[in-house]
């Protein structure tokens, strides 16, 4: 078993921690904080600062890179922060997984497929492309093994406020009202499931086939939000379920205190259309199928229950 270190200990690094210690691993978690599972080694640092990360990654077989500075703060944060991470993959010949996203794409006239041309739209999604284009020029001079995971929108146990279907929708519904949605709650959308995102991390990261090229989550066909609110209403035995889009010059009065929510206007494109991913690569090579959504769906409103009564 290999020693696994995780930058970032949100609603991917976490659970990914104690996933990959249930299998054996020696576990290292590096945030900020220094929170995560008891169960693995916690510390807390600045990842950002390259010399220490280095000393920490140093002998640790994986490096996977979960962090996720502020949205709006993407194009400040970002740099120094990536260029720390694969500062570190060089100097100590780890590994290198990323944990990605859809953004580094334009938007979709079709399934997106991971060999689609990097072309996104805004500063903040250009900052994520440049990571992995210098992850993977770095990696080609033979110095370490990099890949990237990338994923639809998450959601699940645990995913919360950074969740489209988090905190504004499950619990709403749950708790009898509309869920809250920001978009056409009706455009057909791939989500991913943050189990099935977790799962994809540990096969990028203890499978030799994966380096080289980045890869995307297994994920169910894709749904409309409405879909998975009425689905959640069954699941739950709700009555009745309504969602409540909120209205676009709403959106924008709201940004004007909310950073995070002001920057959210540069990926609106991502729910106007159909947005699709295809991730036959990585289930045909790989044999990981997508979590039913059935399934997904009841954890998702187990979580949410347990932790709404507590």
């Amino acid at each position: 078993m290999g020693h696994h270190v995780i930058v970032g200990a949100g609603q991917i690094g976490a659970p990914l921690a104690s996933a990959l210690h249930r299998r054996g691993h020696r576990v290292t978690l590096v945030s900020r904080s220094g929170r995560g599972p008891q169960e693995v080694e916690r510390i807390a640092s600045d990842a950002s600062d390259q010399a220490r990360l280095t000393t920490i990654v140093n002998g640790a077989d994986v490096l996977y890179n979960c962090a996720n500075p502020p949205y709006h703060r993407w194009p400040e944060d970002w740099p120094p922060l990536a260029a720390a991470l694969l500062g570190a993959a060089q100097d100590t010949g780890a590994d290198y997984v990323l944990l990605g996203n859809l953004y580094v794409y334009a938007p979709p006239k079709g399934p997106m497929r991971e060999s689609d041309p990097l072309d996104p739209p805004g500063a903040k999604a250009l900052a994520r492309a440049r990571m992995w284009r210098d992850a993977l020029a770095t990696s080609e001079a033979g110095r370490f093994r990099v890949t990237e995971i990338r994923c639809g929108d998450y959601y699940g146990p645990g995913c919360v406020s950074q969740s489209h279907l988090g905190e504004r929708f499950v619990p709403r519904l749950l708790r009898g009202r509309a869920a809250s949605f920001l978009y056409d709650a009706d455009q057909p959308h791939t989500w991913s499931y943050v189990g099935d995102v977790v799962e994809a991390l540990i096969m990028a990261g203890t499978d030799e086939r994966s380096f080289g090229r980045a890869w995307h989550v297994p994920s169910n066909p894709p749904v409309s939000a409405r879909h998975m609110a009425e689905e959640i209403g069954r699941i739950a035995g709700l009555d009745t379920v309504n969602v409540s889009v909120m209205p676009r010059w709403l959106v924008r009065a709201l940004g004007v205190a909310s950073p995070t929510l002001r920057e959210m206007e540069e990926v609106r494109y991502q729910f106007t259309r159909p947005f699709v991913v295809d991730s036959t690569d990585f289930q045909e090579t790989f044999g990981l199928a997508p979590t039913p959504l059935e399934t997904t769906l009841k954890e998702t409103v187990e979580w949410w229950r347990e932790h709404l009564n507590t």
